[in-house]
This record gives structure tokens, C-alpha cells and sequence, in this order.
């Protein structure tokens, strides 16, 4: 690895990446959508219903394709601001859509979308889909699950193995959609190296295989299509019930010779964006291809399982073919003869009336120049106002979250509650939380009142920080019902603890109870 440090250093690294999804054994539609390209690869992984959960990640994927072809795309910063942008814009456009659409109400999707940009990979990530690096050998789980689960195993209540049993293993605490919930993906940049691999999958692939099983496949399997195929196998086989979906991200050196990108693979969409193949297409114009079908011997998931319901055997069907859909703009018509003006290819009209476009003709030649240089000021044009876009939209996020934050902590240092400081109850200023690492609460005062002394009761709303107020005299009359509760309570006590007379045998009951 040493000896290539130097010269490979210098290279630009391209992508290589597939997908293979299935809708599964239990599911009667697939809910993920995929993509994979050579510059992005994308997982999104739908809920809400039949159709909610295909129109929200086909939603995503559409939102997000266009970073497959960005002009910009030799700028870092530039495409992970713009991944962030269109993460949002995609929880707009499906946050309006179920508004526009009752039965969508409810719809949501997981992202997770990797880009290869100048030797350096941009991880996009919210919900509980995952991405995994091997490197040298090693996995490294790169996103981490913004799930119930996943809290639950941070604040050490359960273990990683009982999560995938847990009763509410599939409950997401992060999504894009129609909830009430920050939308902000995680974004996280790193350095590429030649050999990365990159796995990108549903929860129907990561909640039921090990880590160290696909570990094992992705440092074995070395094609792509091959990788991707075994292990949305292997997570059926383990008996996953979800949609399955695996996208296989792989980091090359450039071939050599000045033609190697003429022979690079068609971008590949799965699951349930596929049935957008020739919108894609106009994004990212050029050719867009619907990923490989899961190879079985015994026809898809869903026909195997129909076959377990019927008498009848079901006859064995080839997996359809791979659809490829071209952009618009390269859509031609076979039956028109005349030839249409596409925008691209300049068209002048000779004195004998007949069309040519020879590039050899003096004229043509002029024309192509105008146009060549025409688009390289639109194109500049277009940079200019992107970038300008971009950093308006995010000065103006940073502005809101900086004046809703700062509206948050005034209001937070307005209120006041009783907690417990070195075992003693202490009044607070503040509420008892914390914001991105900042505590909105500080010590005001301590009393003299041992929280061992309380009962349970008490302990516990100490403890949480329950015992809310409006202003420092509420806390500190507070503070003082509570003195006088256990000072009531210490005599109780001592009352019980006090030896009682023994009472002499001709003592009458009535006198033992006076």
C-alpha cells in the first residue's frame, strides 16, 4: 500500500458501484429505491403504507440524482451543501405531497447517499438504512441508526444482539416525511483511498446479517454485481420479512487511455424507483438502466411464497430484462423523417435548401464556435447563480437556527427547577437539558436539605428534573414545602423508633388502645 502512496495520490479516483433489490418474501410491493452511478449512490428505504412508502423514497432518489452529474463536482464543500439542500427539499416535496394526497399522509423515507468527489467520499444520512466501509480489509459501520433501538443501546439499556430481537427494532426516531421531526441529515467527509468498498443497504439486509458475515462476503466476493446479489440472498435466507436492498460502491483507478470513460456502466436505479427510469434519465441526462433482477432458481421472492399458498406449482419465469430509458434529449422519433432541431446540434440552411450540419463546412464551423462558447457563459451563469443559491439557502438555515436557538435559550433561562447537587436538593436556573452539547441549566443556590432524608418520591422527581417552576420565589417556596415534609417525616420516624411502655397484665384493652 506504501509503494503506491505516491503515485496513486495524484489519480482521481472514480466510482464503480451496482444494486440489486427485492421485494422479499412477505411484502407485496417494494418499498426501497436505489441508485448507482459513477460519481452517487443512493439507499432509501419507504414506510406508510402501500403507497406511500415507494412514492416517498422514489421521491428522495429523484431529489437527490442530480448530484450523478453536477458540474460542480469537482468542489468538496460545494456537493456536500448540496446533498444537505436536497435531502431538505426532498422532505419538502414529500411533505406536500401528502398534504395534496390524504392516502399518502403518513409516507416517509431513510437516506443514505455516498458521492466520490475529488478523493474524498460525502456520506449523506437519516433513518436507520446503513452504510459500511471496508478498508484493508476491516468494516467500519459509517452511520449510525437514528432509531428507538439505537437510543436505547447508547443509553446501555439493551445490547447490540438484543436489538434485533427488540419488540420496536423497527420504530425510527429520524426520517424524512410527513412527522413532526428534524429532517437534517447527517453529512460526514473523508478521505478515499483505492479498494475502498462501500455497502449500502436497508434494514432488511443489516437487521438480520451479522456484521461479520457481511464483512466476510465483501472482503471475499470481489464483483460488485456478484457481492450485491449473495448478500440480498443471504439476509432472505436468514429470513428477513422487509424489502431487501444492497448497493455495492467500489473506489478504482481510472483505466488508461484517453477513451476509458466511453466504456463506463449505465447508471443503475432499483426497487421502486425504477418505474421513473425515464425521468431519471432527463436529470441526470444520459442512459439510465433498471438494476439486475435478484437471480433464484425458483423465480422471485414473492413467487416462491406465492407458490407456498396454491396448489397448483407455479411455472418458473425468467427475471425481466433490464430496461434502459435515454434522456430526452436523445429521444428520437423513427417516424419522422425530417430532422429535429434539438438545441444541440447546429443546424444551417444552404442556398440549395437542404439541411446539413458538417462540422468541415467553414460556416457550421463558426456556428459551433458561437454556440460552444454561448454555452460555456450559460453554463458559467448557471454556476454563479448555484453557488449563490446554495449560499444563500444555508446562510439563511444558519440564521433561523441561530435565532431559534437563541429564542430557545432565553426562554430556557426564565424557568427554574429543583434537582439534586452533592446529595443535597439544590434550586436550578435553566431547564434540565442540553443543546448539541451545551447545558441550558446552572446552579443557583443549594439548601441545606439532604435528598437521602426524602422519600422515594421525591428522590426520583429530583432526580429527572420534574420539579419545574416559573420563577426563583416559586422554587425556593417549593424548596421549603419539601423541608417541611421531611422534617415531618424525620419526626415520624423517631416517634416509631421510641420504646413504648409494656402495658402490665391487668391492664384493660381499652386502656391499650388510649
Amino acid at each position: 500500500m506504501n509503494a503506491m502512496n505516491t503515485s496513486e495520490s495524484a489519480t482521481t479516483l472514480t466510482l464503480y458501484s451496482t444494486t440489486v433489490s427485492d421485494v422479499g418474501y412477505v411484502r407485496s410491493n417494494n418499498q426501497d429505491s436505489s441508485f448507482a452511478g459513477r460519481h452517487f449512490a443512493a439507499i432509501c428505504d419507504g414506510m406508510g403504507g402501500h403507497a406511500g412508502g415507494d412514492t416517498a423514497s422514489t421521491i428522495a432518489i429523484r431529489s437527490l440524482a442530480h448530484i450523478e452529474h453536477e458540474d460542480a463536482a469537482d468542489d468538496v464543500e460545494i456537493i456536500a451543501a448540496m446533498m444537505e439542500t436536497s435531502v431538505l427539499a426532498a422532505h419538502d416535496a414529500i411533505v406536500g405531497k401528502a398534504k395534496h394526497e390524504r392516502r399518502l399522509s403518513g409516507m416517509g423515507t431513510t437516506v443514505t447517499a455516498l458521492s466520490l468527489v475529488q478523493n474524498h467520499w460525502i456520506l449523506a444520512h437519516i433513518g436507520d438504512s446503513r452504510a459500511y466501509l471496508l478498508r484493508d480489509g476491516k468494516i467500519i459501520r459509517a452511520t449510525k441508526d437514528h432509531s428507538y433501538v439505537q437510543h436505547l443501546i447508547d443509553t446501555k439499556r439493551i445490547t447490540e444482539p438484543e436489538a434485533k430481537s427488540h419488540p420496536q427494532r423497527n420504530v425510527v426516531m429520524r426520517v424524512l416525511g410527513d412527522f413532526d421531526i428534524d429532517p437534517r441529515p447527517d453529512i460526514s467527509i473523508r478521505r478515499a483511498l483505492p479498494g475502498d468498498r462501500w455497502l449500502l443497504c436497508s434494514d432488511g439486509l443489516c437487521g438480520v446479517l451479522e456484521d461479520s458475515t457481511i464483512e466476510e462476503v465483501l472482503e471475499k466476493v470481489a464483483d460488485p454485481e456478484e457481492c450485491a446479489q449473495m448478500l440480498v440472498a443471504m439476509a432472505l435466507k436468514a429470513g428477513s420479512t422487509d424489502n431487501v436492498t444492497a448497493v455495492i460502491a467500489d473506489a478504482t483507478l481510472p483505466l488508461a487511455g484517453d477513451g476509458a470513460d466511453l466504456d463506463a456502466p449505465v447508471p443503475l436505479v432499483g426497487g421502486a424507483v425504477s418505474s421513473s427510469l425515464e425521468s431519471i434519465a432527463d436529470i441526470i441526462d444520459e442512459p439510465v438502466a433498471t438494476a439486475p433482477a435478484l437471480k433464484a432458481d425458483a423465480g422471485s421472492p414473492a413467487q416462491r411464497a406465492a407458490a407456498l399458498t396454491q396448489s397448483e406449482p407455479v411455472a418458473k419465469t425468467e427475471p425481466e430484462a433490464p430496461r434502459v430509458a435515454q434522456p430526452s434529449s436523445q429521444r428520437t422519433d423513427t417516424g419522422d423523417i425530417a430532422m429535429p432541431n434539438t438545441g444541440e446540434i447546429p443546424v444551417v440552411q444552404k442556398r440549395d435548401g437542404s439541411l446539413t450540419a458538417d462540422p468541415h463546412d467553414p460556416e457550421v464551423a463558426k456556428t459551433i464556435k458561437a454556440q460552444q462558447r454561448e454555452k460555456a457563459q450559460q453554463k458559467r451563469r448557471r454556476h454563479s447563480r448555484s453557488r449563490n443559491v446554495v449560499i444563500s439557502i444555508i446562510v439563511i438555515m444558519l440564521l433561523v437556527l441561530g435565532g431559534v436557538g437563541f429564542g430557545a435559550w432565553r426562554w430556557s433561562q426564565q424557568q427554574y427547577y429543583l434537582g439534586e447537587s452533592e446529595g443535597a436538593v439544590a434550586i436550578y436556573q435553566g431547564v434540565p437539558t442540553d443543546f448539541f452539547g451545551l447545558q441550558l441549566s446552572h446552579e443557583v443556590t443549594r439548601t441545606d436539605i439532604m435528598v437521602a432524608d426524602l422519600p422515594q418520591s421525591w428522590r426520583d422527581q429530583l432526580a429527572n428534573g420534574s420539579i419545574s417552576v416559573n420563577s426563583y420565589d416559586e422554587a425556593s417556596n417549593h424548596a421549603e414545602l419539601i423541608r417541611q415534609q421531611a422534617e415531618n417525616l424525620a419526626k415520624q420516624s423517631e416517634t416509631a423508633k421510641t420504646p413504648q411502655q409494656t402495658p402490665s397484665p391487668s391492664s384493660s384493652p381499652e386502656k391499650k388502645q388510649q
